[in-house]
């Protein structure tokens, strides 16, 4: 089954991984929350996903920032400092003797807690946060990376910020994953989902850019989430001379491109080669695997900093 960006081979050493939950090691079959924790009744709570790479978790700082910030917006108390959590991310990994590896992805989970009756007021959860951590053997295909998607734009709107803020990294993906539904319907690997005025905003798991003339172009941002990966590679294009530019694009634009490209904290950069059926390339084109290079070459300065 394919999984767009997302697409990975199974690892059996996955089936006895230990798992974080609230401070305690578990094993995967034993590693459960409450059918009233906030995340599972409401999608109440933020998340992120990490990558270990040479052992450390690469651009952390970045990712506990969005993480509390976003905590801070829908008012849920971590309770640990940064640094603490941090702590608690290394213990996990190392816990299951996974600093030498590569291909370790990590999800980061945090809810409001544990409710006392199945309502949406915060007055009513009795515990504090619920923190899961999830560390996996799984990392993307060569195969993506080399060869590329094909995206198809969906009906379904990133919403304006009065509805819900595409800026948090909520629990909360429908919006998402019903796009995502329509684009395999479609035959498509991802979703590009436009703004509301029907401009290009972003992919359903992925930020999404087109190469024009030698010039990087990707959304505003106003209707994104604000991506790790995404502002990475616009860090790199300005540190190489890239002409980069945040801007409103149409479809238009996209079918017109000389490539596209997705990021994201799974796969990195990764080449579009078809947007609703218009072929962009064979693979990945010039551009792509030069600021594949790059990024691979900045996360590798990161963890060594």
């Amino acid at each position: 089954m394919a999984q767009g960006t997302h697409d990975f081979a199974p690892d059996p050493r996955n089936q006895s991984i230990l798992i974080d939950v609230n401070g305690t090691l578990v094993p995967r079959p034993q590693a459960t929350v409450s059918v009233f924790d906030s995340g599972f009744m409401l999608g109440d709570g933020v998340w992120e996903g990490l990558r270990v790479h040479k052992g450390r978790i690469a651009f952390l700082n970045a990712h506990l920032d969005r993480l509390y910030e976003g905590a801070k917006a829908i008012a849920i108390d971590i309770e640990l400092t940064k640094d603490e959590l941090a702590e608690r991310l290394y213990a996990t990994i190392d816990a299951n003797v996974m600093r030498e590896e590569e291909g370790v992805h990590i999800r980061l989970m945090v809810t409001r807690g544990i409710r006392s009756t199945p309502y949406q007021d915060p007055r009513v959860v009795i515990s504090p946060a619920t923190i899961v951590i999830i560390p996996e053997y799984k990392a993307p295909l060569p195969a993506t990376v080399e060869l590329g998607i094909r995206l198809f734009t969906v009906h379904v709107r990133r919403g304006d910020p009065a509805v819900q803020d595409q800026k948090l990294n909520s629990h909360s993906k429908l919006n998402c994953i019903t796009a995502c539904i329509q684009a395999a319907q479609a035959g498509a690997d991802e979703a590009l989902m436009l703004d509301p005025h029907g401009f290009v905003a972003t992919c359903n798991s992925t930020h999404f850019f087109i190469v024009r003339k030698g010039e990087v172009w990707t959304s505003t941002g106003d209707y994104c989430l604000g991506g790790i990966t995404r502002a990475n590679v616009i860090r790199i294009c300005r540190e190489e001379g890239i002409p980069v530019f945040e801007k409103n694009f149409s479809l238009t634009d996209v079918y017109g491109a000389d490539e596209a490209f997705v990021t994201g904290t799974f796969a990195g950069v990764v080449p579009v080669t078809e947007v609703d059926g218009r072929k962009l390339t064979e693979g990945r084109g010039a551009m792509v695997e030069r600021l594949q290079r790059l990024y691979r070459a900045l996360v590798d300065r990161d963890v060594a900093e």
